[in-house]
């Protein structure tokens, strides 16, 4: 498109929007109650709130409010996003028809901020008029009311909001996601097109980012895990934390603790990426063998030489799905990675050795069909039908999933899960997909891989798998796994989008037996006991895991509650000092003690 001699810049700076909160911060802004009606216009085709994550690319522009970052951070929270600053207008170096074919060709949603100045620019009217044309695009406008007429000519969704500010602003953003609900209407005339009556109502269907007292919480009644967090730091127990609450939907507790590693000079944020280890089996696995299961592709009652045709003639062949995710299968452990021998490996890549398993160190192929599958099937069987937690029938698991879906594990539970939910920051090895500085470090590891593992799973049986297993290889942030888990506690819901039947999650969530207290996959809490598990205070039904970097998430239905705690308390050593001083457990009786009784 030609336009007139004045000239629009977008900052050529593109940056993703991140959250920088360090000790002791959040940045969780929203205040308990709307101060302004936030109006929806234009959603006859209910685009708002968005749908369908996994096929847009969506870019939010700054047509000049002051309030972009907090707009971009609780967009962010939703799904991937890039920003574009708009804020600096004018120049004859870049047109618009040239920002459009080099930067936003990529995207197919637009998010346009605008406010009373960027609305009397004629350049910003004609970028609107020829876009929504091409793209699906979405107005989020802020001022008085009388600015609407401006864009009588516009047909795509208007989230509109007179409150000026930050609070009005990160309302608008949770509205296009359906964080918050829309339900203002016009109580005047403001042109032919937006008349009194006008405006449309939503339902929440995502996350609400707010504050403790929007749920009956006092604030100061969850100060106290400041003081265990920083305690945890203090005795270097771990050198970085993140804490997650959601309450009825509401995510009322969201801080970043420490540093990456104990010099102190990258404190944590809360879009950091952890290794979740053991995290993985519920989150990845489970996960995907609940979803075969709602299409029928797996039985719990069937083994797994019905799955597995190479297992048919070993002694592992009649052991039940259901005796895997239970870990009463009898499977033993293997030893692998310390019978590895120096010509196994090498420190640069190469046809013979593609597999990296940390900087500097790469393995050779087919380890898994080569050296632990054969190793696994010749193990025996010990103790069948008692309790007896290991990896091994996670492994087994992920093989099964792989058999049955067709699809490697990885990209089986991105696409059914991950990009729909909007966790861009999960998945398996995410050097491939983020930097560095973005992820967590692990141990400085001396026996096997003999470098800091910096982005490359910690378990060692996982890293000559490639990163990606059954047990262990996610990676993810705080905030992402709050979405995998809200969508659990919806019964298989999120976004108004189902992904797994509700008997499924009922089913796979509790107990299966007298013999532990283990669901399908999944842990279980254990809190009338004289070691009461994972806290003296949860309910039974509670259910989750734990992972070996110190890692866990909680999911109480009674409650309505969800409990996520990232740490490396791997980093630089292995130590038992999370667990000694009870840091996990005695954060989530705060939580508990916090409820509204």
């Amino acid at each position: 498109m030609k336009l007139s001699a004045t000239k629009l810049l977008l900052l050529l700076l593109i940056f993703v929007t991140t959250e920088n909160a360090g000790y002791g911060q959040t940045k969780i802004h929203v205040s308990t109650t709307a101060t302004t009606p936030v109006y929806l216009f234009n959603n006859q085709a209910k685009t708002i709130p968005l749908k369908g994550l996994a096929t847009k690319k969506i870019a939010s522009i700054n047509m000049g409010s002051a309030y972009a970052l907090v707009f971009d951070s609780l967009l962010s929270k939703y799904a991937s996003i890039k920003s574009f600053e708009s804020s600096l207008y004018k120049t004859d170096s870049l047109h618009l028809d040239n920002l459009m074919g080099d930067h936003l060709k990529f995207y197919t949603t637009l998010i346009i901020q605008l406010t009373a100045q960027s609305l009397n620019d004629p350049e910003v009217i004609q970028f609107i008029t020829e876009n929504q044309k091409r793209k699906e695009l979405i107005i989020a406008g802020f001022g008085e009311l009388s600015l609407l007429k401006k864009l009588d000519f516009f047909t795509g969704p208007v989230i509109w909001n007179t409150a000026v500010n930050a609070i009005g602003t990160e309302q608008s953003a949770q509205l296009i996601f359906g964080g918050i609900a829309a339900k203002g209407t016009l109580k005047q005339t403001v042109s032919a097109k937006y008349k009194v009556g006008a405006g449309y109502a939503t339902e929440k269907t995502r996350l609400r980012y707010s504050t403790p007292e929007s749920v009956g919480i006092r604030s100061a009644d969850l100060d106290s895990i400041d003081m265990i967090a920083a305690e945890a730091i203090r005795e270097k127990a771990t050198p970085s934390a993140v804490v997650l609450v959601i309450k009825d939907g509401n995510v009322i507790f969201n801080k970043a603790y420490g540093s990456h590693t104990y010099d102190g000079t990258m404190p944590t944020k809360l879009t950091d990426i952890y290794d979740l280890a053991s995290v993985t089996k519920v989150s990845a696995t489970t996960m995907s063998a609940m979803k075969l299961y709602d299409q029928k592709k797996i039985a719990l009652d069937k083994t797994i030489g019905d799955y597995i045709p190479n297992a048919r003639q070993s002694n592992k062949s009649d052991i039940k799905i259901r005796e895997l995710l239970t870990h009463q299968s009898g499977v033993t452990a293997v030893s692998f990675y310390l019978n590895l021998k120096p010509e196994d490996h090498s420190a640069d890549s190469s046809k013979a050795y593609p597999v990296k398993v940390a900087d500097g160190y790469y393995f050779k192929p087919g380890y898994f069909q080569e050296m632990f599958w054969p190793a696994f099937l010749r193990a025996p069987l010990k103790n069948r039908g008692e309790y007896l937690y290991t990896d091994m029938n996670m492994y087994v698991m992920k093989e099964i999933v792989e058999w049955q879906s067709g699809t490697p594990i990885d990209n089986y539970v991105q696409n059914q899960f991950y990009k729909p939910l909007g966790m861009y920051t999960a998945g398996f090895l995410p050097r491939n997909r983020f930097e560095k500085e973005q992820i967590i470090p692990t141990e400085e590891e001396g026996n096997f891989r003999k470098s800091l593992l910096h982005g490359y799973v910690h378990d060692p049986g996982a890293s000559l798998m490639g990163g990606i297993s059954g047990h262990a290889g996610l990676f993810a942030s705080a905030n992402d796994l709050g979405i995998l888990y809200q969508m659990m506690l919806n019964k298989g819901t999120y976004g108004g989008e189902r992904y797994l039947k509700s008997e499924t999650v009922s089913l796979f969530t509790s107990k299966q037996s007298a013999t532990s207290r283990r669901a399908l996959g999944f842990d279980m809490s254990n809190p009338d006991t004289t070691k009461a598990y994972p806290s003296k205070l949860t309910t039974p039904g509670t259910y989750g895991h734990t992972g070996f970097t110190g890692i866990c998430v909680w999911v109480d239905p009674k409650n309505n509650l969800i409990y996520v705690f990232l740490s490396n308390r791997v980093h630089p050593k292995i130590t038992e000092k999370l667990y000694q001083l009870n840091i996990r457990s005695r954060i989530q009786d705060v939580i508990y003690r916090a409820l509204p009784k």
